[in-house]
């Protein structure tokens, strides 16, 4: 497929995922990240582990509830910090409750002081997602680069949080596309480790 209809193809299978995520209720939001918290993490989690979550904008999934459950069983926490064009994301150390400033795109992340963490388990949004652990982010790649980079340094789980309305069925992927390791949504936990 031609890299142009590839574009077209992700734009609108990302229009549509996201005209369904902002259909949901915000009771729906609500209890879908209220429901992660129902059933087991699927990674064990040690003191002092580094479990990167984001911040929710746009009707994405809310990972705060688990990151508040995943921080009492002894993570260590933070959040993406956008540090320039085309370049991986910083993950700096966020405890639930501190403020956050406005980054280079308005989205907000921890003060630049903060400590730079690296995590083992890092929670991704997404747009969209298929059964093989392909996601359609918002097209910048920030996350495509910080998985590859991550992965060239060592062990990280990648695990996208999303509504079941999410799933499509085939994300026309490239090989700079960074796959998942897990989906997380509120009906089920899909594992694409084996």
């Amino acid at each position: 497929m031609p890299l142009i209809s590839l574009d077209r193809s992700k734009t609108s299978l990302r229009a549509a995922a996201l005209a369904r995520r902002a259909a949901l209720s915000e009771t729906a939001r609500a209890a879908a990240a209220q429901a992660l918290l129902g059933r087991p993490f699927p990674l064990a989690i040690t003191a002092g582990d580094v479990v990167a979550g984001y911040f929710p904008l746009r009707g994405e999934f809310d990972p705060r509830p688990l990151l508040q459950a995943l921080a009492e069983q002894g993570a260590r926490l933070a959040l993406p910090a956008i540090v320039g064009p085309d370049r991986p994301l910083a993950f700096r150390a966020w405890h639930p409750g501190e403020p956050l400033v406005k980054g280079q795109l308005g989205i907000p992340e921890p003060a630049a002081a903060a400590p730079a963490l690296t995590p083992r388990t890092l929670l991704v949004p997404l747009a969209a997602f298929d059964r093989a652990g392909h996601r359609i982010g918002y097209g910048g790649g920030y996350y495509d680069r910080s998985l590859e980079a991550l992965r060239r340094d060592g062990v990280v789980t990648a695990i996208g949080l999303g509504f079941a309305v999410q799933e499509i069925p085939l994300v026309p992927a490239l090989a700079h596309d960074a796959r998942l390791d897990l989906v997380l949504t509120e009906a089920e936990t899909i594992d694409f480790r084996s």
